[in-house]
């Protein structure tokens, strides 16, 4: 259940189906994780609401979330067959910094658009050779590099992953605080809902980490420092070219009009920034800026109210551009820079 109160702050709070309890209650006021909690009244009177239903035969048909968070810490067969709600509510505690950003303001539009959060590297076809070689070497398919929760290069079998899994997974590695190496039980909603596989995590730079998805095999300690440096050692340079990369998306110097806000190119979104040092650009310009990229899905209709920006879809062949622009772009333009905004991206995805 979420609430919204004339504070602006947001409530979200989870009830087992089965008998009411109150299994956990997270709050987010201003875009950041707040300690207030509903008072125990409301949650008393939600209780109440579920027990009267529960007299009168009501059924809950479905409590299925889109995003399937809690699903993919926890496992669908604790959710759906609670034997210890003490202990459920224990577990339920490993997918807290997930939901929290979820209720908090991001600059990740996965939730929304159900498409994976990308940005394009500039030594890409170098980063994705190394990729592939370092799965085989490691022994697992599924392998991506990470920067800021954003996917930067992924095997194909990590491509193939249900959508539910691969929104989530790079949004659960950009939730974590940062650590060198990680070996963390994750469920797929999709793939293996009830059948937990590991996700394991190395930290090659900061913000930008290596995920390897895997089964028993192999085990943290054989990823050792030999593995790693033979694989990317060569190729430190292209992966410090990926740190800027996390907000941006695109590599710098990418001609892009002066125009354009953000274009996030479907199914693969991404969101482009203006240029670091950009002269004269306030710290709130620059914030409510990073929440261009949710308001062009938030908001219905080709214009937002009161800011005259701009929402202009194309589709060539197999791929779909959005470009948000600015007011001042002429209506006449917007098919033509569209079009060129797209050839001049195609190359790089």
């Amino acid at each position: 259940m979420g609430e919204e109160g004339t504070e602006g702050t947001i409530h979200l709070l989870c009830l087992a189906a089965s008998s009411g309890v109150p299994l956990f209650c997270r709050s987010s006021r201003g875009g950041a994780p707040a300690r207030q909690q509903l008072p125990f009244s409301v949650i008393g009177s939600l209780n109440g609401v579920h027990m009267f239903g529960q007299n009168l035969e009501v059924q809950l048909s479905s409590a299925r979330t889109e995003d399937t968070t809690v699903v993919l810490l926890v496992g669908l067969e604790e959710l759906t067959n609670i034997r210890n709600v003490e202990r459920l509510k224990k577990e339920l505690r490993a997918s807290y910094r997930l939901i929290d950003s979820f209720l908090g303001d991001s600059e990740l539009i996965g939730d929304l658009t159900q498409c994976v959060d990308c940005v394009v590297p500039p030594e890409g076809s170098l980063l994705q050779e190394a990729l592939s070689g370092f799965a085989e070497a490691a022994g697992t398919a599924f392998v991506s590099l990470v920067v800021s929760g954003r996917v930067v290069a992924a095997t194909e079998s990590w491509w193939r992953l249900g959508m539910p899994e691969a929104v989530l997974l790079p949004w659960l590695v950009g939730s974590l605080p940062p650590q060198a190496a990680r070996d963390y039980p994750v469920y797929l909603p999709h793939g293996s809902p009830t059948v937990p596989h590991r996700l394991l995590t190395l930290t090659l730079l900061p913000d930008l980490e290596l995920c390897l998805l895997c089964g028993p095999r192999p085990h943290l300690s054989q990823l050792d420092a030999q593995l790693l440096e033979r694989w990317w050692q060569p190729l430190l340079e292209p992966l410090r070219g990926c740190l800027p990369l996390g907000p941006r998306a695109l590599p710098a110097g990418f001609p892009l009009h002066a125009d354009i806000l953000g274009a996030p190119p479907a199914p693969s979104p991404l969101f482009l920034h203006p240029e670091p040092g950009q002269p004269e650009e306030k710290a709130e310009e620059a914030v409510h800026r990073a929440q261009v990229a949710r308001a062009c899905y938030l908001v219905s209709g080709t214009e937002e109210p009161g800011t005259g920006w701009r929402l202009v879809a194309l589709q060539l062949g197999p791929r779909r551009l959005l470009l948000l622009l600015s007011a001042q772009s002429p209506t006449y333009g917007l098919r033509g820079l569209a079009t060129h905004t797209l050839h001049a991206l195609t190359p790089l995805l």
